[in-house]
């Protein structure tokens, strides 16, 4: 029986990123100038409009208005016409310190260790189905959203507007190994004077054969190109967005569990953003090491408590060691504990405004320190 598995992405222009990536572009502007500055930023955008919001504690002063208008314009929004103008924006800010109460957790001194930012789940996923170690329809559909704005910032279709979504859906067979693309769909922003019939097959000449390998697709794909008809309004001028809406996008696709805590604007005291990031490191170095096919790995924590209150795996029957085994692995090679994360994966550093398009994992940029593969050769030194 064919088993047909769905993921999505979203471009840079699409309202929900616009904020991601401005939440993340403060944050990185604060650890450039403060690397113990404690950030929960969140922003929202409409037509004409930015506002920025949340908790900061820093000595260095953040100027919000330059750092929006500047994100916008990198972004493509720079015109009038397209209802959200970098120049012409209303930025709007209400941003407080830090809570005390939660300061008291995630301080780091000689009487406490530094806890967590919150209570929570956070997942981690790998599989050896791409050399990303990463689910396929989740990879090709962040590469189609990263083409789509690729060839709109390097001219070869001009005529496409920032705003865009893509999705692919696999078939997979019944060993769980992926047999072909099934159906393509991209939905992207354009200009009024461009008819569907030259998007799509501009669409699938220079986007999806430029990046899905042709191997994996045949005469029975599905081909889905602005199924409405028309795409001209776009961006917060047709939908408002929000800092950390994009959760499954940012992640895994739907292929693992998700602790529902978002990434974006938070700085690395918060575990939802670090304790993701360590659960796709020990995931992934569990794959490459051969131990198990798939893994996806939680961990858990009480907000101002430094060890986690839980550490579980599951290898979907891929593994030859026990799951009992395999979490006494992890606790030996790989740093749990808020600090040790930071530490370790080296986290306080402005890196944080490129993770928030085309997703947080599965991209080998060496600043995606928790794609390393670093640990291989000690687990396989532990689990014989």
């Amino acid at each position: 029986m064919a088993k047909f598995f769905t993921s999505e992405a979203v471009t840079e222009g699409h309202p929900d990123k616009i904020c991601d990536q401005i939440s993340d572009a403060i944050l990185d502007d604060v650890l450039a100038n403060d690397k113990d500055g404690r950030v929960a930023c969140e922003t929202v955008c409409t037509t004409g409009m930015v506002f920025v919001f949340g908790e900061m504690t820093t000595n260095h002063y953040v100027d919000v208005q330059k750092i929006v208008r500047d994100t916008v314009t990198k972004i493509g929004y720079t015109r009038g016409k397209f209802g959200f103008d970098a120049d012409n924006l209303a930025v709007l800010t209400a941003i407080d310190p830090q809570s005390p109460d939660i300061a008291l957790g995630v301080r780091d001194d000689s009487e406490h260790a530094q806890g967590a930012g919150d209570q929570g789940m956070m997942f981690g996923y790998a599989t050896n189905e791409t050399k990303e170690y990463m689910p396929t329809a989740y990879l090709l559909a962040q590469k189609l959203a990263y083409r789509l704005a690729e060839v709109r910032k390097n001219g070869t279709l001009p005529y496409l507007r920032p705003d865009g979504k893509t999705q692919v859906t696999i078939e997979y067979d019944d060993n769980f190994k992926v047999k072909r693309v099934d159906t393509v769909l991209i939905s992207s922003q354009h200009d009024p004077n461009i008819s569907l019939d030259v998007l799509a097959r501009d669409l699938k000449n220079e986007v999806v054969l430029k990046i899905i390998p042709k191997e994996l697709l045949d005469n029975n794909t599905k081909y889905l190109f602005n199924p409405t008809g028309r795409f001209v309004i776009g961006g917060p001028a047709a939908d408002s967005g929000l800092t950390g809406r994009k959760i499954i996008v940012d992640t895994y696709g739907g292929s693992a569990c998700h602790g529902g805590g978002a990434f974006s604007g938070k700085d690395p005291s918060k575990v939802d953003r670090s304790a993701s990031y360590m659960a796709r490191y020990i995931a992934k170095n569990l794959v490459a090491a051969g131990i198990c096919n798939r893994c996806e790995v939680e961990l858990s924590y009480a907000i101002g408590i430094s060890e986690p209150t839980s550490v579980a795996v599951d290898t979907f029957n891929t593994s030859n060691f026990s799951e009992d085994e395999i979490v006494s692995a992890i606790k030996k090679v790989f740093p749990l504990t808020p600090k040790g994360i930071i530490e370790h994966l080296d986290l306080k550093r402005p890196i944080y405004k490129k993770t928030s398009c085309y997703g947080h994992f599965g991209r080998l940029d060496p600043d995606f320190t928790w794609e390393k593969l670093d640990k291989v050769d000690e687990l396989k030194r532990i689990l014989k």
